[in-house]
């Protein structure tokens, strides 16, 4: 198990070297100079240029790459060319919004998918398996940004049971944060319940197909205690592969929907800096979200290989 995790640290110190340069370079290339965007199109050249030495646009790219990347490591993202705050600062306001709606969000789907997977998979062609086929395939297909503006025309608009968008605030206390979130946490929810409840049906027909479950109901155990003991533990391996991926997505992917709610979350952080060419917050809060992403893939991978002893000796 050592030998698999330190394989692994190395691969995921590779892909945040690749995925660092790969920001850095994309970010560059945006056209758009952020010191005269900062100071109008009626600035003078050597203002901006004056700007520019300010925030150290005119040094050479590499030096500015390997003074981000050296500041990354010793945890300071840089200093905002529009707010001139610490970035740090910054993402740690927006971090209280993104994460706990990551997680509200991934909580619902996993609910919701494992029942519904489980259910199809135990009456395979009955009644209930078409209907849970029929509205996860609804569920995949309906984009979840449209999604989350019909729920908020019927619970928000019509129903007045919550708020249309904004963020109560944690110092308001646990419940009016969490009924902010309620809204926008479904909507990332449903369609990745869907798709979850999907792959665990298929895992689990694949698990209940094998040779040991024949042998474990051949030696006396129920249907019920057969998929308890046995089979559900087998079809998680890939089941915890796509809740890892789900929640990469759910951290990483939810610029639109904290958009749509108005949520001062990182994707419209984001989504802000880049509208305002605040081209050190899109790197930094980028880099941060890949990071996020890589170590959520990394933990899986540990939590495959305890589950699956094959990985640990290969």
């Amino acid at each position: 198990m050592l030998r698999y995790t330190l394989r692994r640290l190395v691969s995921l110190i590779i892909a945040l070297a690749v995925a660092s340069v790969v920001i850095f370079v994309a970010v560059e290339i945006v056209p758009g100079d952020p010191a005269a965007y900062m100071l109008g199109i009626n600035a003078r050249p050597d203002t901006v240029a004056a700007l520019q030495a300010e925030l150290g646009l005119d040094l050479p790219v590499h030096e500015r790459y390997l003074a981000w990347v050296g500041g990354l490591v010793q945890g300071d993202f840089g200093t905002s060319y529009t707010y001139r705050t610490p970035i740090a600062d910054i993402i740690g306001e927006r971090l209280w919004v993104s994460l706990p709606l990551a997680l509200y969000a991934l909580i619902l789907s996993t609910l919701i998918a494992f029942p519904a997977g489980i259910l199809a998979a135990t009456r395979r062609g009955s009644v209930a398996d078409m209907l849970v086929m029929g509205i996860t395939q609804l569920g995949v297909a309906i984009p979840n940004f449209w999604f989350a503006m019909l729920m908020v025309l019927v619970f928000a608009i019509n129903l007045r049971w919550f708020s249309a968008g904004g963020f109560a605030g944690w110092e308001h206390g646990i419940a009016p944060g969490l009924k902010s979130l309620t809204l926008p946490a479904i909507a990332l929810a449903l369609p990745q319940a869907s798709i979850l409840a999907r792959v665990m049906r298929s895992a689990l027909l694949d698990t209940l197909s094998e040779d040991f479950i024949r042998t474990a109901r051949a030696k006396g155990l129920t249907r019920r205690q057969t998929l308890w003991r046995h089979a559900l533990r087998n079809a998680l391996i890939p089941v915890l592969t796509i809740i890892g991926l789900q929640f990469s997505f759910l951290l990483a992917g939810a610029i639109i929907i904290e958009n749509v709610f108005f949520l001062p979350g990182l994707g419209r952080l984001v989504f802000q800096a880049i509208s305002q060419r605040d081209l050190i917050v899109v790197e930094s809060v980028v880099m941060l979200l890949v990071f996020a992403v890589i170590i959520v893939n990394f933990a899986v991978d540990l939590a495959y290989a305890a589950v699956d002893p094959r990985l640990r000796r290969s």
